[in-house]
């Protein structure tokens, strides 16, 4: 009855959800799959590296995340960025399976003669082209918002080559784009509110930048850039993903960019960027919550980085000249022409971004400060150094002993952190500024340091980047080891290089979500892409609990759940989510009741069956009740060798014939070479009946049967409290499991789903069992799933 009344309040507000009212009136298309069809959201937080989130958890900066690990039990990964570690080269390894797509953020592109920086439309389209020929599109039927790449979206919205809302929200009629603005009045007004606020912080910013010494004129066209950045942009990718969500697209990924763009101004660590850390928490929060209402499918929801930042210190700061003037002079003694750069004034990508937002208004109201690249002369040598990396092309061609005076001569009397000169047999020579040289792979360690924590992978896409097609004769980096990095860029955090911090992204990611193939500890972009195509449903799904052990085991995690035949608290029915609800805590053994097998009101699908091929685990079924081809009962699944001892019916009450039947499933299953005797059971619903059932349990069919042998373990839903009758008659045998570690742990109830208030699924253990630990998983996706709440025993056998 609480199931189908919060069923009823959950109807009532899907259909009074403004982004549903928005997506019919603005005459959107909606998807047409299952609603129990697998979907999927990638939050991209640009630029947060893996120590600054946890640094950011630490204090408090992102409640929302914390709560996802902590009670959502989500699993923080270690991401390796790779080398360049930008935007544009992650998203092509994610998006398309293209590792190595592109040298630098900024870079000379030969066969066009133009200076390619990839936050402009026409390179990235171009690119793009070449991406989709090498790669399936990892976005296919779904949308892009503010992401360098479309990755093959049918929608893409603040992208380089779709600026503004995109083609469907453009081609709407005004008055469904009036009432959009009329029901999104609370974001509207939290935009508002927040623009204010952000253009306090954003004078202080002004004054500390002033009191720093920065550019006033510089300073003063940045106010308005970064509040439409970090605030504006969010709030519309934020309403735009949510009305996604409601029309159930496949797949959506957005990039979440606020924090990077404060994070390049003043830096990591900086006050400021943590501060954008809250706004992008709350979004997160918001496009979670739509996506656990969502009515059109089941959403996984992933939160990813696509890189770190370093802190830095500019090269003109550092060495009192411009990039460009420093290799200028270097060159002279080497070229007749004086070196012309047609590169950045140093502003950095980021005060680029605010054009995502589309439209000449727009661009008013929020300035820019690069003008177009025209395209390069033939007798100029050329450098692209955004960031801590550039390249140099030259003009003519040097011998190799030129090539290397003049490394070494850039090295030392340009002061440039590295230089790097790639070499045949896939190697690269390199120079620093304190005058030592090295060879990669070989000297790795002496250039990344020893503690580095990709060092091989870093030295292998260092050199793959210096050999790259669009590479320059010369490759520069700011960073080395030991000192602070350098940007080539005005800026005071940076990334595209090789660091320990720019190369160290995270992953948050469900707990059953398979990634990383050992011995690696840590996810790469392919890894990412290839578990989206698996939670998707296009490639071969990998195992999502424990495979079977073959090693001595000290404890057995058994959990008893009562499935309420895999219909959920919002009424779908799905065997899949009580699947993914039964591997994200990893059983070794799991006791289900309330299984359908071929009912007409579940699809006429086995349940059982299904899940346990989820789960890769063996099962047995017994079914209480048969009508017909129709069968409801109970199952024990394992990956643990597992043996059929009995099956049958429990007596019920013979003056009401018209009760629900019920019965018991008792299994052997072998831990090590220990043999431990389990029956799963469902009681009755009347006391009379449940104290029948559970004195045939303990009668010599089933418990004291001469066959049962300790230890033993009773599990199931007994439909009996604590302190009832029958679970006092059972602790004359056996021991609740959840008293027996009550001095840990209270006592968790199980149902009723969302808002427990009974304990009435029980584990009983011999004594000859210890009990070391309980849960009782209340995620978000454990309290739909299901009107019960499943039940873990991690129990260990005493010598």
């Amino acid at each position: 009855m609480i199931g189908r009344v919060e069923l009823f309040f959950r109807t009532i507000r899907r259909r009074l959800s403004r982004s549903e009212l928005a997506v019919r009136l603005l005459k959107l298309s909606t998807s047409e799959a299952k609603v129990t069809e697998p979907g999927l959201i990638m939050i991209q937080i640009d630029g947060l590296s893996h120590g600054q989130l946890r640094r950011a958890l630490d204090k408090g900066e992102m409640p929302f995340l914390k709560k996802l690990l902590r009670r959502d039990h989500y699993q923080l990964h270690t991401l390796y960025a790779g080398v360049p570690s930008t935007t544009p080269a992650i998203q092509a390894e994610l998006f398309y399976g293209v590792k190595h797509a592109v040298p630098a953020f900024s870079f000379y592109h030969r066969p066009t003669g133009q200076v390619v920086r990839m936050f402009d439309p026409a390179p990235a389209a171009a690119l793009e082209q070449e991406l989709a020929k090498q790669g399936k599109p990892l976005l296919a039927g779904g949308s892009a918002y503010s992401d360098i790449f479309t990755g093959g979206a049918a929608e893409s919205h603040f992208c380089p080559s779709s600026l503004g809302w995109g083609d469907v929200l453009q081609a709407a009629n005004p008055f469904g784009l009036l009432f959009l603005l009329l029901t999104n009045l609370y974001s509207l007004l939290r935009i508002a509110t927040l623009l204010v606020l952000e253009l306090g912080l954003a004078l202080v910013d002004f004054g500390s930048g002033l009191i720093k010494g920065h550019d006033l004129g510089k300073e003063l066209k940045f106010i308005p850039t970064r509040v439409g950045i970090c605030i504006l942009l969010r709030e519309l990718i934020t309403i735009g993903v949510k009305m996604d969500i409601a029309r159930g697209l496949p797949i959506i990924h957005l990039n979440l960019i606020g924090y990077d763009e404060q994070a390049h101004r003043r830096g990591p660590y900086s006050l400021f960027a943590h501060w954008a850390l809250q706004g992008i928490d709350d979004a997160v929060a918001r496009i979670w919550r739509a996506a656990r209402r969502s009515a059109r499918r089941e959403y996984d929801v992933w939160i990813y980085s696509d890189h770190g930042q370093e802190p830095t210190i500019s090269y003109a700061k550092l060495t009192g000249q411009g990039i460009e003037t420093a290799v200028g002079r270097v060159l002279q003694n080497f070229l007749t022409e004086q070196a012309r750069i047609p590169t950045a004034d140093g502003h950095g990508e980021q005060a680029q971004r605010v054009r995502l937002l589309g439209g000449k208004r727009m661009q008013r109201l929020f300035p820019t400060f690069w003008g177009d690249v025209d395209s390069v002369t033939n007798i100029a040598p050329i450098i692209t150094a955004m960031g801590p990396l550039g390249f140099i092309y030259l003009p003519v061609n040097l011998s190799s002993k030129e090539l290397v005076r003049l490394a070494r001569q850039l090295a030392n009397e340009a002061g440039i952190p590295m230089v790097m000169l790639p070499e045949s047999d896939n190697q690269v020579r390199l120079w620093t500024a304190t005058g030592d040289e090295y060879l990669l792979p070989a000297d790795r360690e002496r250039v990344f340091g020893p503690y580095h924590p990709f060092l091989a992978e870093a030295a292998r896409d260092l050199i793959a980047l210096c050999h790259h097609a669009q590479a320059g004769e010369l490759a520069i980096c700011g960073w080395r080891k030991d000192v602070t990095p350098c940007s080539f860029s005005t800026e005071n955090g940076a990334h595209g290089g090789p660091g320990p911090r720019e190369t160290k992204g995270f992953a948050l990611l469900p707990p059953d979500i398979q990634t990383a193939a050992p011995p690696r500890d840590y996810l790469v972009p392919m890894d990412l892409r290839d578990a989206a195509f698996t939670v998707l449903g296009q490639a071969p799904p990998r195992p999502t609990t424990r495979e079977r052990r073959h090693v001595p085991l000290k404890t057995l995690r058994i959990m008893t759940y009562n499935v309420h035949s895999c219909i959920g608290m919002d009424g779908k029915i799905a065997p899949e989510r009580i699947a993914r609800v039964i591997a994200q805590h990893r059983p070794d053994v799991v006791a289900l009741q309330e299984l359908d097998v071929g009912r007409r009101r579940t699809a006429r699908v086995d349940q059982a069956e299904l899940i346990a091929k989820h789960l890769r685990m063996d099962f047995h079924f017994h079914a209480a009740m048969q009508v017909a081809e129709e069968q409801y009962g109970n199952a024990v699944l394992t990956h643990l060798p597992l043996r059929l001892i009995k099956r049958g019916p429990l007596p019920g009450l013979a003056r009401k014939p018209g009760l629900e039947p019920r019965g018991a499933l008792w299994v052997a299953i072998d831990l090590d070479g220990v043999e431990i005797q389990l029956v799963n059971t469902h009681l009755g619903l009347r006391a009379a009946e449940r104290w029948q059932q559970i004195e045939a349990l303990f009668s010599r069919e089933w418990l004291n049967h001469p066959d049962c042998h300790r230890p033993v373990v009773l599990c199931g839903d007994f439909n009996a409290a604590p302190s009832s009758r029958v679970c006092l008659r059972i602790r004359e045998f056996l021991r609740d499991a959840q008293i027996e570690f009550s001095d840990q742990a209270r006592p968790r109830r199980t149902f009723l789903g969302r808002y427990p208030v009974a304990r009435i699924d029980h584990v009983f253990v011999d004594p000859g069992i210890q009990v070391v630990g309980i849960e009782v998983p209340s995620t978000a996706l454990a309290r739909v799933a299901s009107d019960h709440l499943p039940l873990i025993a991690e129990l260990g056998l005493r010598p």
